[in-house]
């Protein structure tokens, strides 16, 4: 997920439409927080047509579905048939000590998360950030449950994981998904924009990148070539999620512009392979790192893009869970969950409605 805004006034590169500064922070991110705010504070459960959320992941404990998703310390919410979703307590109270090293004016507006349960710990890596630029880091925090009512329920942070900086790396350090492989090797795919979308090995205790470092570029679209390294650039991608089905994982990724409310034009494309490192090949045949992708959904007058999603097998079916944003209220991210049928070994949902 990047922060962005078509036109940048009073700025050095004004010229580059995909540079942003905090005084150029969309009013549009600041409406989300508002609403997020004062709807939660006077109800606090809601049907899913009224739940605003943004990235969100979604995992099964115990009968109960726990949502996280990008919010004030990580918004977490939780329900018992995924129609009716309840807010919890957010899983930071207060910013983790160590991001303000690295985005100074942080104020604990996480992104990003992604959740999984692995030899009996849930393990939720997040993004932090400072807006349009890749000053951004991965981090990661580990509970024994999900239900806050457990005596056992407590969020231990575990710090800096992955971190990008300006004029040294092309890439991102946003968005992280873990995948186990075939072989139970843990991968950590992230990024969003800049040179493309990365995969790193990490150690078997999920909390460390493996030694030597083997990393793959699992994603990636045409840039153009005069841009400032530090910019975010045109090649408008983002959110890995992979997903192991029958023989092969699926790359799912969110192409174009998030976070622009009627502006909006986040679509979600796929594509497969055999391997955890790739190369994911679309439907016609065309690498992900060569610019290919299938799409899966996208928006249409009634919802301006959808994005950002994550992939789930619960009791015996595949859903998909993305946000969308809801035209008939200027672009304000709802939660949307939908079944994913298979044909021919790809993914098919129905078109938004």
């Amino acid at each position: 997920m990047l922060y962005q805004i078509p036109l940048i006034r009073n700025h050095s590169k004004a010229t580059n439409p995909y540079n942003m500064s905090m005084k150029a922070f969309p009013k549009f991110v600041f409406m989300l927080l508002f609403v997020y705010s004062a709807v939660f504070s006077q109800q606090p459960t809601l049907p899913i047509s009224e739940t605003i959320v943004h990235d969100p992941v979604m995992i099964q404990q115990d009968g109960t579905y726990y949502l996280f998703c990008t919010g004030h310390g990580i918004s977490m919410f939780s329900s018992k048939d995924l129609k009716q979703w309840k807010k919890e307590r957010p899983v930071f109270e207060t910013a983790p000590v160590w991001v303000k090293s690295i985005v100074p004016d942080f104020k604990n507006h996480v992104w990003a998360p992604d959740i999984s349960y692995h030899n009996g710990t849930y393990y939720l890596y997040y993004s932090v950030s400072a807006f349009a630029k890749n000053t951004s880091a991965i981090g990661i925090a580990t509970n024994k449950t999900l239900n806050p009512e457990d005596k056992n329920y407590k969020w231990t942070d575990h710090g800096i994981l992955i971190q990008s900086i300006p004029n040294r790396d092309l890439w991102n350090a946003i968005d992280p998904n873990l995948i186990l492989d075939q072989n139970n090797i843990a991968w950590l795919s992230f990024g969003s924009f800049w040179n493309g979308l990365k995969m790193v090995k990490l150690n078997p205790d999920l909390l460390s990148v493996a030694q030597p470092e083997e990393w793959f570029t699992i994603a990636k679209r045409e840039r153009s070539f005069n841009l400032d390294d530090k910019e975010p650039g045109d090649a408008a991608l983002e959110a890995p999620f992979i997903f192991r089905k029958n023989e092969y994982y699926y790359l799912f990724l969110s192409w174009d512009l998030c976070c622009r409310g009627e502006k909006s034009t986040y679509k979600i494309v796929v594509g497969r392979s055999k391997n955890v490192q790739g190369p994911y090949i679309d439907e016609s045949g065309k690498p992900l790192n060569e610019g290919g992708g299938t799409i899966v959904l996208q928006g249409n007058n009634n919802w301006y893009g959808v994005g950002h999603n994550g992939t789930y097998t619960f009791n015996g079916k595949d859903y998909m869970v993305f946000h969308a944003y809801d035209a008939s209220m200027k672009g304000t991210p709802k939660l949307k969950i939908k079944e994913i049928q298979w044909q021919d070994g790809w993914p098919k949902l129905e078109p938004m409605n």
